[in-house]
């Protein structure tokens, strides 16, 4: 795959990864409680992003050679940063 569907698809697990922490996460309880709405969509979006970069990229410096692997990776960078960013 060339560098734009990598890049496409490491912002479309991001961003997929951080809508579902804001729907599935800790605090979405939190916030049908008190009716809360706010920009942390995008923001967890945006977080999200970032970390599957960052898990594309370890996986890239590690030299594992499978893409489908690296794939899962960033998709794991980006929980992973997510839920750390989240105990902030």
């Amino acid at each position: 795959m060339g560098a734009l569907g990598t890049f496409l698809l490491l912002v479309l697990f991001g961003a997929a990864v951080g809508f579902a922490m804001i729907r599935y996460g800790h605090n979405w309880i939190g916030r049908q409680v008190a009716g809360a709405t706010t920009g942390g969509e995008i923001t967890y979006a945006l977080v999200g992003i970032a970390g599957s970069f960052m898990g594309y990229h370890i996986a890239s410096i590690l030299g594992i050679g499978s893409e489908l692997l690296a794939y899962i990776l960033a998709v794991g960078g980006a929980a992973l940063t997510i839920y750390l960013w989240q105990g902030r």
